[in-house]
């Protein structure tokens, strides 16, 4: 009987992650197939999966438009600059946070603080205003440099350390930045590559932000430029190429947006093969350990 309700539980849970797995990937293979398929077939079938006829149109269009491939580049930018600042400024805050220094705890307690209150939207805005960074890619990395949710983990990452391996580094003759930099960080691979992620992929879907403090439609990212083609439908406008002026008769602008969005999402997808040794430890550094 044990068994037989064993198998029940797990039937009814593979069900369920079957629903949730067809539930996100119908709908980006219902994408794709539609920014392949001809305006003829994208026009006369309501619903479909694999196209009849494979056609590169939209994509050609898109990547003829130099405001796309630029706000892609501004993408990769801010998502390679930013991450590598998140990472730099929450490893070694949270390094610090760990070792026996004077108003450790004061410093600790205002972190935690900012989880429960923020300064919201405006004062922020005011403060990127007054610092010198309104319409500055620096805007969209500065004000988020350290995540507290994530410091606090990699804090506790630190923690779980041994102890032994500092003491005997340091009475080997090692400074605290090598202790850091040469057993901490090498120990925290797990950690650096979930949360690395996390905020690759934060600063990739990056909208609000753009819209808040980039003023230059040159500096767009882009989700920014994405959002003028697809809900706003000024996709010739984004274009703005003679090629593709002369396209867009033969291609509706649903399917050149449907074909942009498969190119903003691509490049983020592909960065999870080369982490996944790493992530699946990461993403269980906050578990309750027996």
């Amino acid at each position: 009987m044990y068994k037989i309700g064993n198998r029940v539980f797990d039937s009814v849970n593979m069900f369920i992650l079957l629903l949730l797995a067809l539930s996100t990937t119908v709908p980006f293979l219902y994408i794709a197939a539609v920014s392949f398929s001809t305006n003829a077939e994208y026009i006369s079938r309501e619903f479909f999966l694999i196209p009849h006829k494979w056609v590169l149109d939209s994509y050609r269009l898109i990547f003829n438009s130099s405001q796309f491939v630029h706000a892609l580049g501004v993408s990769v930018g801010i998502t390679v600059v930013g991450s590598f600042v998140n990472l730099l400024f929450t490893t070694t805050m949270a390094y610090g946070l760990t070792r026996n220094a004077f108003g450790q705890k004061a410093i600790l307690f205002m972190v935690l603080f900012t989880i429960v209150f923020s300064a919201g939207m405006i004062p922020t805005y005011l403060i990127v205003k007054a610092t010198g960074l309104l319409n500055s890619y620096w805007a969209l990395i500065i004000p988020g440099a350290i995540s507290t949710f994530n410091l606090i983990i990699i804090r506790q990452f630190f923690q779980n350390i041994p102890q032994e391996l500092n003491e005997s580094a340091l009475m080997d003759g090692a400074n605290e930045m090598q202790v850091f930099t040469r057993i901490a960080l090498p120990l925290s691979k797990p950690a650096l590559a979930a949360f690395g992620l996390f905020y690759a992929v934060g600063h990739w879907n990056a909208y609000f932000g753009a819209v808040l403090y980039l003023n230059d439609p040159a500096k767009w990212p882009v989700q920014v430029v994405l959002r003028q083609m697809v809900i706003q439908s000024q996709t010739l406008n984004t274009l703005n190429n003679e090629d593709a002026a002369r396209l867009m008769y033969d291609v509706p602008e649903e399917q050149i947006g449907m074909a942009a969005i498969l190119v903003a999402t691509i490049p983020i997808l592909l960065v999870y093969p080369f982490l996944q040794k790493h992530f699946a430890k990461g993403v269980m550094l906050g578990s309750v350990k027996g």
